[in-house]
């Protein structure tokens, strides 16, 4: 792969890329990392690409399997991570907010599977490829992903809804 092909790749694949590891991984920082390391897999690889499709199914494998790799990682089990998410850029319409919430407190199975699905287009087909995992695997993951967040995000529309106060005379 030449420089100019690889760095095309790396502006096109790469924010891509960076997203499957945030919604893995849930946190921006290891997300970078993750991303870097793709892309110097990407950079070293000697493999021919039969198309661009071909290339980003290649990226997204890998980018599920470093993301695995952290996860598993020593560093990370023994580490406490952090509550906040205040790196991450919230959407301006709240509901879209609500939902990115929601998703992102999901198991990473299900939040993967979901951004895979819904944010990147892929079939479920493609999505299970990506993530290593049956089809009808993925199907259950993203099945049980919409009845979490159908019940978080009901429980939540729930609570909000104001209740007036009787006025005692």
């Amino acid at each position: 792969m030449t420089d100019e092909a690889f760095a095309q790749a790396a502006r096109t694949h790469g924010d891509t890329v960076y997203r499957v590891a945030l919604h893995a991984l849930n946190n921006p920082h290891d997300a970078e990392d993750v991303m870097q390391t793709v892309l110097l897999k990407l950079y070293e690889c000697k493999k021919e690409f039969e198309s661009e499709e071909h290339m980003k199914h290649w990226l997204l494998r890998v980018a599920v399997n470093e993301s695995r790799r952290v996860l598993r990682s020593l560093w990370r089990r023994s580490s406490v991570p952090l509550e906040e998410r205040h790196d991450t850029a919230a959407p301006e319409d709240p509901a879209r907010a609500e939902m990115l919430e929601a998703v992102m407190a999901l198991e990473p199975k299900y939040r993967l599977a979901v951004y895979l699905y819904y944010y990147e287009g892929l079939s479920v087909a493609e999505t299970a490829a990506a993530m290593r995992a049956n089809v009808s695997t993925v199907q259950t993951w993203l099945l049980r992903a919409r009845e979490r967040l159908r019940k978080e995000l009901t429980e939540k529309k729930e609570e909000s809804v104001y209740v007036r106060p009787e006025i005692v005379p």
